[in-house]
């Protein structure tokens, strides 16, 4: 009975530490999470990248990586957008970060869906609203990858090195 009495208050310390425990968060000044995205951030604006902040990152994190994709794209998920080696000092990304493989400070841009470097916004067919996750994720490490590399690789690349995630997802429609 001892054991079981000790195993549940370790348990329950455990659990309680974990509730209080502050995670990575990520968040927009244009928009919040399940909002519908401006059309200034969309293909069919001036497709610049929105403004993007977080805080509370774990410890040991050395870098960050972003992905964007839309799950609801008629082809299958869609990638808008795969930024990494982010410096750790880093606690934001400005409205309309430019295009091309390398970005101030060292950070990398993969390539879009579309082809390009960097951020291709939202440009769903006309009809349902689709969905657009952006997924911040704190890495143990800075990334020995070249720019131009596809989701898929920045994600063989992050495996094994990932602290924590967070993600924001907003809506468009035409």
């Amino acid at each position: 009975m001892g054991k079981l009495v000790s195993g549940f208050v370790v348990l329950m310390l455990v659990c309680l530490g974990a509730s209080n425990a502050m995670a990575l968060e990520l968040k927009s000044e244009v928009f919040r999470e399940g909002d519908f995205i401006p059309k200034k951030f969309t293909g069919e604006g001036p497709d610049v990248s929105p403004p993007l902040f977080w805080d509370q990152a774990p410890e040991g994190t050395k870098s960050f990586a972003l992905i964007v994709d839309d799950p609801d794209a008629p082809v299958g998920t869609w990638v808008h957008w795969a930024l990494y080696n982010i410096p750790d000092a880093e606690t934001k990304l400005p409205e309309g970060v430019l295009i091309g493989p390398e970005w101030e400070k060292g950070i990398l841009q993969g390539r879009n869906d579309f082809g390009n470097f960097g951020y291709g916004g939202p440009l769903p067919p006309k009809g349902k609203p689709h969905r657009y996750f952006f997924r911040l994720y704190a890495l143990d490490i800075m990334l020995n990858v070249p720019p131009g590399i596809s989701k898929r690789e920045l994600m063989k690349a992050m495996e094994h090195h990932i602290l924590g995630t967070s993600e924001l997802m907003g809506m468009y429609q035409r």
